[in-house]
């Protein structure tokens, strides 16, 4: 999928601090694994910062349910996240030094 729908699709939330949408300029693509995008997002009326993990998939033909933009929902798909899945991201994130480049196979 390219960035600039990954783009559009965010300016579709709302900051959590002020309400506002997010316009494209607002978002930054750190990068991207197969579904898996990250991005930085910036309010431009409060100025709040956060990081955005997102699964995005383009829709499906078959008929299955997606939600807004394409993008597939979890009951679609079968079971949602479990423990399981929370346990190993947190696992991940204990021992994530913060480097986008590596982990998307662009640095060193």
């Amino acid at each position: 999928m390219e960035e600039r729908l990954i783009k559009k699709l965010m300016t579709s939330l709302k900051c959590e601090s002020c309400g506002q949408n997010y316009e494209v300029y607002d978002i930054d693509i750190l990068g991207h694994r197969e579904d898996l995008w990250f991005m930085r997002v910036s309010c431009s009326v409060c100025h709040t910062q956060c990081l955005v993990a997102a699964i995005v998939r383009e829709a499906d033909r078959s008929g299955a349910a997606a939600g807004p933009g394409g993008v597939e929902r979890d009951e679609a798909r079968g079971e949602g996240i479990g423990e399981e899945d929370v346990l190993a991201m947190r696992q991940f994130l204990k021992s994530f030094d913060g480097d986008f480049a590596r982990l998307f196979g662009q640095g060193r």
